[in-house]
């Protein structure tokens, strides 16, 4: 083969997956996207954007194994590239290497301003120079924003040489901040003051953080506690656990931005150093599971092992992943099997009623959240989405007493809770009873939601109801401009129209309605045969034909 033959085949070969490897990462599928990068690099191993994007997928996928050495490659040929080198950290640590990890660090071969500081305190911890780490600590804590961050991690750091009393100063003088009223800095405060004898406020600290609602981890720990059992500092046991502390903080700090993407690669390398980081790998689910990636979602989901007192969590999330591939059936095998298997918690049977309502059983979910309803051990406000479902359930078989005492019964454990609010107040405006009471609901709800369109079409439909129309349109108006492909807010305006004489508008937005009634089963409300009579003859004969009253303002 001559050289312009080889030099064809080589760009055919690699164009091909290099291609498909940029759609697959488009799209979000990271395990087609490392596939393909791999074989478009088996055609050029020293293309630096093949290497990083391989980089990039594998970690995503949960590679990380594979993504360093792929990174390996790439400081080898002298690329520089802060993920890379964040793939390498991660090699070093795990291989409890921090002679090399404090080396690539000190030459500016880290993974970035944002984590090197706290990766190379751990780092000489795990070296045993513990002076050294203070420092680096200290070092990070003047850095504008990371203070607390600086501060959390030295505490732990301290705790996990047996340093309590300094530990718990950090905590208790408020130096790391937010961090300590993070689920894991209580856990770990709490063990710390288990450690120096204060079990007492180690029960105090879990009563006044968390809820007093079943939760198996916390209640073991609270059976501990109370039955005087030495509850030791287990949150972070070495200086590769302190690694993938940082790395698991980092991803909490970017989960609040809502990059999915970024977050998703700091939780997959603490996965990577510490397997038993059930919230890492809680975290990294979630995160697939909202950016589409519904398999792999479930594959992290498995991972939770059977024993651990979260497994429920991981089991509700595999059944959402499911659930939001319309696979039903499967989905409520899972949580049939997991209300048996954890018939204690309420969360359990509220989540499988959820499932069964939209599954359209509506027996067997009111029978769901009528069991999780039994399982508190005192009325509580958290109580008030169950009450809200089952009133759903309710007045879906039309049984309105009961769906009606339900809604007021959320509402007195949640009286400003703008769904129920919305939600009574619009049923009530749809049965034509008690509609000043409704509209004083739903102006509630638009009180606290200004800026749903739901619930502003609530209140545009009320005052119609009320005959105050002209009042009305404005309200529906501003109601489809932020629901502009919803039926019901489209065949709403309709009428509201009609009502005030502007007959060609009202049946442009009928049509407008009838052409998204179909839109991703948008509404079961809306009945297109009806909106297709009132373009046919108009709304006051439709409602003539049905018996209802004819349209009258309210001062008529």
């Amino acid at each position: 083969m001559g050289l312009l033959q080889a030099d064809v085949a080589l760009a055919t070969g690699l164009s091909g997956p290099y291609l498909a490897g940029r759609q697959a990462s488009f799209l979000g599928d990271y395990g087609s996207a490392a596939h393909y990068y791999g074989r478009a690099l088996a055609f050029d191993t020293d293309r630096p954007e093949l290497l990083e994007r391989a980089v990039l997928s594998n970690v995503s996928l949960g590679d990380v194994a594979t993504a360093a050495a792929l990174a390996e490659r790439m400081n080898d040929l002298g690329f520089n590239s802060e993920l890379a080198q964040m793939a390498l950290v991660a090699r070093y640590a795990l291989d409890d290497d921090y002679a090399a990890l404090v080396e690539a660090i000190e030459g500016k071969r880290g993974m970035g301003p944002l984590g090197d500081g706290l990766v190379k305190g751990w780092a000489l911890v795990g070296q045993g120079d513990l002076n050294g780490a203070r420092t680096s600590f200290d070092a990070v804590g003047k850095i504008q924003g990371l203070a607390s961050f600086a501060a959390y991690h030295k505490a732990l750091a301290l705790a996990s040489v047996g340093e309590f009393e300094a530990a718990d100063e950090l905590f208790s003088t408020g130096a790391a901040g937010g961090m300590a009223n993070t689920r894991r800095g209580v856990l770990a405060r709490v063990e710390i003051l288990s450690e120096l004898g204060r079990a007492d406020e180690a029960e105090n600290l879990l009563a006044d953080s968390f809820a007093a609602y079943p939760d198996p981890a916390l209640d073991a720990l609270r059976a501990a506690l109370s039955g005087g059992k030495d509850v030791k500092f287990q949150q972070v046991v070495t200086a590769r656990d302190g690694i993938a502390e940082v790395f698991y903080s980092l991803a909490g700090a970017l989960s609040a931005e809502g990059n999915d993407d970024l977050t998703l690669l700091y939780s997959r390398v603490t996965e990577y150093l510490r397997p038993d980081h059930i919230d890492a790998i809680l975290l990294s689910a979630e995160l697939l599971d909202t950016l589409g990636q519904h398999e792999l979602a479930i594959e992290t989901y498995d991972k939770v092992p059977t024993d651990s007192a979260f497994y429920h969590i991981a089991a509700m999330g595999r059944a959402e992943a499911l659930r939001t591939q319309d696979r039903l059936e499967e989905a409520a095998d899972v949580l049939k099997g997991l209300s048996q298997s954890h018939a204690t918690l309420p969360l359990v049977h509220a989540t499988y009623g959820d499932l069964l309502r939209q599954m359209e059983d509506f027996d067997a979910a009111a029978e769901a959240y009528g069991h999780a309803l039994t399982l508190y051990d005192a009325e509580s406000e958290q109580q008030w989405f169950i009450y809200y479902a089952r009133a759903i359930t309710y007045e879906r078989q039309d049984q309105w007493e009961a769906a009606e005492a339900d809604f007021r019964k959320a509402l007195a454990l949640n009286p400003d809770q703008p769904q129920v609010l919305n939600y009574l107040g619009y049923s009530l405006v749809q049965k034509k009873i008690k509609l000043d009471e409704a509209l004083d609901m739903i102006e509630r709800a638009i009180a606290a939601r200004p800026n749903s369109g739901y619930i502003i079409d609530s209140l545009g439909w009320a005052l119609f109801k009320l005959g105050r129309y002209d009042e009305a349109v404005p309200h529906m108006e501003r109601a489809a401009e932020l629901m502009s492909i919803d039926p019901v807010v489209n065949d709403h305006l309709g009428d509201v129209y009609w009502a005030v004489g502007r007959e060609r508008e009202a049946e442009f937005m009928w049509k407008r309605a009838l052409s998204f009634v179909d839109w991703e089963d948008a509404s079961e409300e809306v009945d297109g045969d009806r909106i297709r009579r009132k373009l046919e003859i108009g709304l006051d004969r439709v409602l003539a034909d049905e018996g209802a009253a004819p349209l009258l303002p309210s001062n008529d």
